[in-house]
């Protein structure tokens, strides 16, 4: 692209802008409806396909159309609340998606109408993942879905989710596996509440009895689950691992506490601060290089290395984040049962980050598995020896 197209092409989306904040005024404009009328103007996501949120442009220039509506007091999309359905499943569909399929989805998601959840993990198929066992069973023009997942954030509050089922035990684990768009109505979805180690149940088991999902929400093959669960896996892990601003998330919130109180400080802290945050710019400024390298295609398994740094980074910064308070570090606000609507890393105390930290190495993939996948597909480095990878499921010992 000429200096002179991109120049052309930030023209037109200023004015896409302009006309949309014309004729939807942030002001008296519900945020759904301006929401709405965003995708219509193909300003949702402009990389993704005309008539479905986008404009066929390259990512890059999304930033700006975000600068523009956000300096004009526009509503953004529910990031936090619906995470996975911004950052997982839209991009998924966008990529595996029928047409049908991405008129039904694209546009609910973006808006919020449809927040979605991702059953993925089992009791026995965690970091494993090619090891689901939830059969999904064809009949007629439906699949009947049976199983259990496990660690499946804001299930509670899910209207749909993205579901990988077993279709056929005889042929190997990685080749028997369909991914679904499941509608979390149904009756035979019960969702129960898991406690973890902040008190909070951010996180769902969820039990599939006879759930019933139409063959047209099958998304990609019949046994081609395997490929659209990785492109989900590594959105999710770009989605995890990169995206904030300087000095934002954990490492900002130590260094405001630096700035504002002296008296907490120390000759020892100052140096292990210091690492700290040149470690955290580090990976903000990897994480965003990514991300413009994944304008012109799908996320690559160089996610993994954001997402892994991600976790090691976080854990560091709430340790410090607790030694910096001294003995109110140590302390914990409240053990209430509570079912937030999304996952917060940076609210309330040190001690709740401290503990919500630990979470950070599980969850979008153990940093156990992510090593092996820039050791297998980045470094090029020989696999482990895999002795059930060509074994039909059926047959492995679970």
């Amino acid at each position: 692209m000429t200096n002179d197209d991109e120049q052309a092409l930030i023209r037109d989306l200023t004015e896409r802008v302009n006309a949309l904040l014309t004729e939807h005024d942030p002001t008296t404009t519900g945020s759904q409806e301006f929401l709405g009328a965003r995708f219509d103007a193909g300003l949702a996501w402009v990389h993704f396909p005309r008539g479905h949120g986008g404009l066929d442009l390259p990512q890059t220039f999304q930033g700006r159309v975000n600068d523009q509506l956000a300096a004009a007091g526009a509503p953004a999309p529910l990031a936090r609340r619906n995470g996975i359905g911004l950052g997982m499943a839209a991009p998924t569909i966008a990529a595996f998606g029928t047409e049908d399929q991405k008129q039904r989805f694209l546009r609910p998601l973006f808006t919020g109408d449809q927040i979605c959840c991702q059953l993925f993990s089992e009791p026995g198929a965690g970091s494993d993942l090619a090891a689901v066992a939830t059969r999904a069973v064809r009949d007629g023009d439906s699949w009947v879905v049976n199983g259990q997942k496990v660690w499946t954030s804001s299930a509670h509050n899910a209207q749909m989710a993205i579901l990988l089922a077993r279709t056929d035990p005889t042929v190997s684990k990685h080749a028997g596996l369909t991914y679904f768009l499941c509608d979390m109505s149904d009756p035979g979805v019960d969702v129960r509440p898991l406690r973890q180690i902040t008190g909070e149940a951010e996180f769902n088991e969820v039990f599939l009895t006879d759930v019933r999902v139409p063959d047209t929400n099958r998304l990609g093959d019949e046994g081609g689950g395997w490929r659209v669960a990785t492109t989900t896996l590594n959105n999710e892990r770009v989605a995890i691992g990169s995206g904030a601003p300087r000095e934002g998330g954990m490492i900002g919130k130590v260094a405001s506490v630096w700035r504002e109180q002296p008296e907490l400080r120390t000759a020892t802290m100052h140096d292990d601060l210091m690492r700290l945050w040149v470690e955290a710019e580090v990976t903000r400024l990897t994480g965003e290089r990514l991300r413009q390298r994944l304008a012109a295609g799908q996320p690559g398994p160089e996610g993994s290395g954001i997402k892994l740094a991600f976790a090691h980074l976080t854990q560091s910064i709430s340790g410090f984040d607790v030694e910096l308070h001294t003995e109110a570090g140590l302390r914990y606000d409240d053990w209430t049962l509570r079912r937030p609507d999304h996952v917060d890393f940076t609210g309330r105390d040190p001690g709740y980050r401290y503990l919500r930290a630990k979470g950070n190495s599980i969850e979008g993939g153990t940093s156990e598995i992510l090593r092996n996948v820039i050791a297998e597909r980045v470094l090029n480095l020989p696999p482990e020896h895999r002795a059930d990878k060509n074994i039909p499921w059926k047959d492995l010992v679970r």
